[in-house]
């Protein structure tokens, strides 16, 4: 299975989304320098590879061979609704884990996606329900949860 995510710019997507997962850049097939190479190797017409594709990793893998292949393929249209999709990654060891210690763990991760080019949508914090997450943005605004 792969997940294929379109974006305007991969190599900031790729660099972000391996923080965000923990996934680590794939590398081009054994025997090719770029996945350019590999692609013109087994006969991708030059005029389906736009100028830079495949000259810097352009997905992401589990390098624990768990999680799908990442795949962010390069569009000319900007993003302009909300997804229909959005991952949810959860930090906060579910609600087994006292919620003070899970909104550590939450903090702890969107600080550092901030880092990495998040923002923060909203906090949804209610103690009263047990629920601690961030709604945030990748660098492309495409929306994702922290929890």
């Amino acid at each position: 299975m792969q997940l294929t995510i379109d974006c305007s710019d991969p190599q900031r997507m790729v660099a972000f989304w391996a923080e965000a997962l923990g996934y680590a850049p794939e590398p081009p097939p054994e025997g090719h320098d770029t996945w350019r190479a590999y692609w013109t190797a087994i006969g991708v017409p030059a005029e389906e590879l736009p100028p830079g594709a495949g000259d810097i990793p352009e997905s992401i893998v589990d390098p624990a061979g768990h999680g799908p292949r990442v795949w962010f393929q390069q569009v000319p249209e900007p993003k302009v609704a909300k997804n229909r999709w959005h991952f949810d990654l959860k930090v906060g060891g579910g609600r087994d884990v006292p919620l003070d210690v899970r909104k550590e763990r939450v903090d702890a991760t969107v600080k550092r996606l901030i880092a990495a080019g998040a923002t923060v949508s909203r906090i949804n914090d209610e103690p009263d329900m047990g629920h601690y997450a961030a709604a945030m943005q990748d660098p492309e605004g495409n929306e994702f949860d922290v929890v």
